[in-house]
């Protein structure tokens, strides 16, 4: 079954096309990187996916109805996350309390509920607590639950953004350069975290890296970006082996630390 279907994608800045002609086809629960060098494309992608562009032409399908030019909290309604590149975190809140901030967004009680602290809205706030709660032990930051968000260290706030948007329930979820700033260590864990998420949730995800290695041990299908457009897709090790990703991205150095 097809989670995401975007069909002959454009973004025009100005007049420059920074994204020309991108179709991409993701099947739900399978784990896809979009690569490239910087200014391909990927991150506009990204924001086209989740509403905060608007694609000058084209049109983008999530589990078959039309989203293209959607609100990005509609959007994130109907089950689409995403990180970005720079940490977008509450850092004067505790760690609980951002991930509790994505568990809310599918909160069923009004505003008169939470005001007068009614039987069904506690109910509720538990339900939630507890989710957030199993988030936390998920990426293993359960000891850290009370302290500030902004006090953890840098691979562990990348990995509470991640918590925080898992207890939205997405059923697609956007991951812009997770493992930046990460050391090698730091990026094996959350090599591992991914796919143990992906699998528990059967979630279909879309990842942006310029890892080679967090791309290759990770994803199942690569599309391949540059100057707008996508030049390759396939396999990992299809995509290893291309000519043309090799020359517009890649190059041996970067084959030879993906093997």
């Amino acid at each position: 079954m097809e989670c995401l279907t975007i069909e002959k994608l454009e973004m025009q800045f100005k007049g420059v096309k920074a994204v020309q002609n991108v179709s991409m086809k993701l099947e739900q629960g399978k784990l896809y990187a979009l690569i490239g060098t910087n200014g391909a494309g990927k991150t506009t992608i990204i924001n086209m996916i989740s509403g905060v562009l608007k694609p000058t032409s084209g049109t983008i399908f999530f589990l078959g109805q039309n989203i293209t030019g959607m609100r990005p909290d509609r959007i994130a309604r109907l089950g689409i996350t995403r990180t970005y590149q720079n940490l977008r975190l509450f850092k004067k809140m505790t760690v609980l309390d951002n991930v509790l901030m994505g568990a809310q967004m599918h909160s069923t009680c009004g505003a008169w509920q939470s005001i007068f602290q009614t039987s069904r809205f506690r109910q509720s706030e538990e339900q939630l607590r507890a989710k957030s709660r199993k988030m936390l032990d998920i990426m293993g930051l359960s000891a850290y639950e009370n302290e500030m968000a902004g006090s953890l260290p840098y691979g562990n706030q990348r990995k509470l953004e991640i918590a925080r948007i898992l207890a939205g329930s997405p059923k697609l979820l956007l991951l812009d350069e997770p493992a930046a700033g990460m050391n090698p260590q730091e990026s094996r864990e959350l090599v591992n975290i991914i796919r143990n998420i992906q699998e528990e949730f059967d979630l279909t995800i879309l990842l942006i890296e310029h890892d080679m290695k967090v791309v290759m041990n990770l994803c199942q299908y690569i599309y391949c970006m540059a100057a707008g457009e996508v030049i390759a897709s396939g396999l990992p090790q299809e995509i290893r082996q291309n000519p043309r990703v090799i020359e517009a991205y890649l190059g041996k150095r970067a084959r030879n630390a993906a093997n």
